[in-house]
């Protein structure tokens, strides 16, 4: 298959994901499209049975699936980087292994879109959350915002749901250099908010895809102390932006909005010794915070909790 004959890749990326594999795979493979696409799978050197599973879709469908792996473990970032690297299409849509379409028609829809707006750099929609006790949520909750400033303060688009011009994901790799921030702790959100500050973006009202809340993953965590870690991470990189792309017209807000998030776990989780010391190192960064009246109610609200638990 040549290069020019791929218009879209659907980039799988997985590790010990031999539970969801096949679902992910398959829920690609049923899309209705009406041009050229091919799956390209990034098996990180699982420990289970993923990349069996993988090597058997690949051999069963020669002409659109291939298995992009090596030797040693790589990380999830390399791994991600390396498979979209792959892609021939004109286009990727970016697909967890543990997640799945729900749309047949999604890639079709977004490719249109895409094909019809010049200036669209990509094209997210609505997702279903569901955690492993299957409760289930739509996501985002409220309006598809469609601006950078929106998106600077919470990413509406969900990994599963994006379509992306290839040629503008590999300008952002140059232009931005992620892998120079060891300290950001997901790729899809300096992506997505470079492509709102280089390039429009639109969305569909409509759920395509369902994302899978584990447990244990890097943006969902039981250790309250690496959830901050990687709320802390979303914040710093959506400052970033605002610094580079936005002339830090929303930094207090953003710098506000990291505070709060950490002291609201904090507020239920740890020590007030451990509280007061995030409060105290926030306001050492930004002492504007010293007004932010809801670190003051949020400290309350721990003082009552841990009296109350101490009084069961």
């Amino acid at each position: 298959m040549e290069q020019c004959d791929v218009m879209l890749s659907v980039i799988v990326t997985t590790y010990n994901h031999e539970h969801y594999l096949g679902a992910a795979i398959e829920s690609a493979l049923h899309q209705r499209v009406s041009f050229p696409m091919e799956i390209v799978i990034g098996e990180d050197c699982s420990t289970d049975n993923t990349l069996h599973i993988a090597r058997q879709y690949e051999q069963r469908y020669p002409d659109t699936i291939r298995v992009v792996t090596s030797e040693k473990n790589v990380g999830v970032r390399a791994n991600y980087r390396r498979t979209i690297a792959a892609a021939r299409g004109r286009y990727i849509a970016l697909l967890d292994g543990d997640d799945y379409f729900t749309d047949d028609e999604k890639l079709q829809m977004q490719v249109e879109a895409l094909e019809g707006a010049p200036d669209v750099g990509m094209c997210y929609a609505r997702s279903q959350r569901i955690d492993e006790n299957g409760n289930a949520t739509r996501y985002p909750e409220g309006e598809c915002s469609t601006t950078f400033e929106a998106m600077l303060r919470r990413n509406p688009a969900e990994n599963c749901t994006v379509v992306a011009r290839r040629n503008l994901v590999e300008e952002y790799y140059r232009e931005v250099c992620p892998e120079l921030h060891p300290e950001w702790l997901t790729d899809d959100l300096p992506m997505w908010l470079w492509f709102a500050a280089r390039s429009r973006y639109i969305a569909l009202d409509r759920v395509v895809a369902v994302h899978r809340v584990l447990t244990y993953s890097v943006s969902h965590n039981p250790d309250y102390r690496r959830k901050i870690a990687f709320c802390d991470s979303l914040s710093d990189i959506s400052l970033w932006y605002d610094s580079e792309y936005n002339k830090c017209r929303l930094r207090h807000e953003l710098q506000r909005s990291k505070q709060n998030t950490a002291l609201w776990v904090l507020s239920y989780n740890g020590g007030i010794g451990e509280y007061v010391a995030r409060w105290w190192h926030d306001i050492k960064q930004s002492p504007a915070l010293l007004l932010n009246i809801a670190a003051y109610g949020l400290f309350a609200k721990k003082i009552g909790w841990r009296m109350w638990r101490r009084n069961r």
